[in-house]
């Protein structure tokens, strides 16, 4: 039986739709949210009961971390912080690949009040320059390997790994991680007041368009995640063993297992970077019962399922949770037929909305081939025309809208960026063509936002056109999205060359691939004329698309 928050007025239990207001309302029950208003993330997932003894294992190592050990360090380090003068609304970077000391550093940030900001270790120390001008940390959590990426900007650093005394380095390390972890919390520290509304983490996307922009997401936001994602894995009923091979940094990683799943005594075990035959083993090893990952990796397995039958025992493993794009039919028979035992879901969210937005939590919904699942418990949608800005009705295309207790409250020190994003009644604009059929399953058509999404990594358009642009010998240019099997879609360029230039496709390949992290990569090149816009001067995308694709 579909529960509904609220009086809500006629609304059809089939979709989930109210013809008198517009909107779409959630099928799922909602979930309960804490009324206290003065509690923080990390209170709250380390007081949720429950029987679980390991939280983290290495699987490189088998390096372990147990749930009283895992408090106890957030303690440690949270105090340690706090003895250096860390304070609520300080923002602190961390720079690292997977590893279970990532949640660690998170949640006693945020225990504090203080701010975490997460950037991807492969991006370039020019990308990661530009997210630490925007967002002001004032102290760093990094790795030796990292050092390099972040020595120019002169932030103190928190060493993740090793000793200080190895040897010098070009920055100023001030701790490092296992030190704070050893220190015995002194009681004594300076407790500020945290509310469900202050800012806990900020997390860099493109956005619904253009340049990266810092989104800032409240303790609520992330306390009413944990909720749907405890609630989604039924995990309540007893703790499950999760493969960790999502990036922690992104809000997919973050949300799963830097912080929700540890809400519920679950097992994660953290590979730093993803190897099919690494996964495969510790899913034997591990006994893992879930496997999250982006469909780049869920193709990967299809296509090795021959070479590894017998290899190794997957017999624990029944759920694969698929989420940064869409999956299509033959992936998922694909991978039904390969993996009989094992059901696949899907998640459909952003940044903006704390990964929660939509998901299909059985088989049998994720056949609805094509859908991005059922809107998530308590979220509420609308379906916009771009043009005329109507609310629609059941089964016609629009931007979808969401509002609910996961959206986030802005974009960081822009407030032109959120205005356009957020309107004035908590709609977030998802710059998602969709609609919602008349089971309430909500179908991505296409982008409105001019996003490529590599291997499940967001590369916006418009950064790769700027940068294109500082080249002497191109005049214009444009990046669209190539629809690729393996990485879903890559940036191919459309470039007119400057009056007697000559500069050829490796070149311009390889001056994007010099400054930009390796997903970003232009990995196709073609020469024009000039670049179709329309009389306002907006590069007419769709145009290049079908230029690019019609010859596939």
């Amino acid at each position: 039986m579909a529960v509904y928050g609220g009086d809500v007025p006629e609304v059809d239990p089939r979709s989930g739709f109210c013809k008198s207001t517009k909107i779409f309302h959630s099928k799922r029950r909602p979930i309960p949210l804490p009324p206290n208003q003065s509690l923080d993330a990390t209170t709250f997932i380390s007081s949720r009961p429950h029987n679980g003894k390991i939280a983290l294992i290495d699987a490189t190592t088998g390096q372990h971390i147990t749930y009283s050990h895992l408090w106890e360090s957030v303690d440690s380090v949270a105090s340690s912080l706090s003895d250096m003068g860390i304070r609520k609304g300080h923002v602190i970077l961390l720079l690292s690949p997977n590893s279970i000391f990532f949640p660690i550093i998170c949640l006693a940030v945020m225990s504090l009040g203080a701010v975490i900001t997460t950037t991807n270790p492969l991006n370039t120390p020019q990308e990661i320059a530009k997210q630490i001008a925007d967002s002001n940390p004032i102290l760093a959590f990094t790795t030796q390997q990292l050092i390099p990426k972040i020595a120019s900007s002169k932030l103190p650093v928190v060493l993740i790994d090793g000793e200080i005394q190895i040897k010098k380095f070009p920055v100023k390390i001030v701790s490092t991680l296992s030190d704070m972890m050893r220190k015995k919390s002194s009681g004594s520290r300076v407790k500020e007041r945290v509310d469900q509304n202050d800012t806990a983490t900020l997390l860099y996307s493109s956005g619904t368009t253009g340049a990266s922009k810092g989104v800032v997401s409240s303790h609520k936001n992330l306390i009413a995640m944990v909720q749907v994602v405890v609630t989604r894995f039924k995990l309540s009923e007893g703790e499950g063993t999760f493969i960790c091979t999502v990036p922690m940094f992104h809000i997919y990683g973050l949300v799963a297992f830097a912080t929700g799943l540890l809400s519920s005594g679950s097992t994660i075990v953290v590979l730093s970077k993803f190897e099919i035959h690494e996964m495969l083993s510790a899913i034997e090893k591990y006994r893992a019962t879930y496997l999250p990952l982006v469909p780049p990796i869920l193709v990967a397995m299809v296509n090795a399922a021959e070479q590894i039958k017998g290899k190794y025992d997957l017999g624990s493993l029944h759920t694969a949770l698929s989420g940064g794009a869409p999956l299509g039919k033959e992936v998922i028979e694909g991978f039904v037929e390969k993996y009989p035992n094992v059901s696949i879901l899907q998640g459909y969210g952003l940044t903006e909305s704390t990964g929660i937005g939509a998901s299909t939590d059985s088989l049998e919904e994720s056949r609805r081939y094509g859908t991005a699942g059922l809107l998530s418990p308590s979220t509420e949608a609308k379906i916009v025309d771009p043009d005329t800005g109507d609310a629609l009705p059941v089964n016609r295309t629009g931007e979808l809208w969401l509002r609910g207790p996961t959206i986030m409250k802005g974009y960081f020190g822009n407030v032109e960026a959120t205005t356009s994003t957020l309107d004035s009644e908590g709609w977030l604009r998802t710059g998602d063509l969709c609609y919602i059929d008349e089971d309430g399953f909500i179908f991505v058509v296409d982008r409105l936002k001019e996003l490529i999404k590599y291997k499940g990594y967001q590369v916006a358009s418009a950064e790769l056109e700027a940068l294109l642009l500082t080249h002497p010998s191109i005049s214009d240019a444009a990046v669209i999205p190539y629809p690729d099997k393996e990485v879903g879609q890559y940036p191919m360029a459309y470039v007119v060359r400057k009056g007697g230039s000559d500069i050829s496709h490796e070149d311009t390949m390889q001056f994007v691939a010099r400054q930009v992290a390796p997903y970003k990569r232009i990995r196709r090149v073609a020469f024009v004329d000039s670049i179709p816009k329309n009389p306002s001067g907006k590069i007419l995308r769709k145009d290049l698309i079908k230029l690019a694709t019609s010859k596939l």
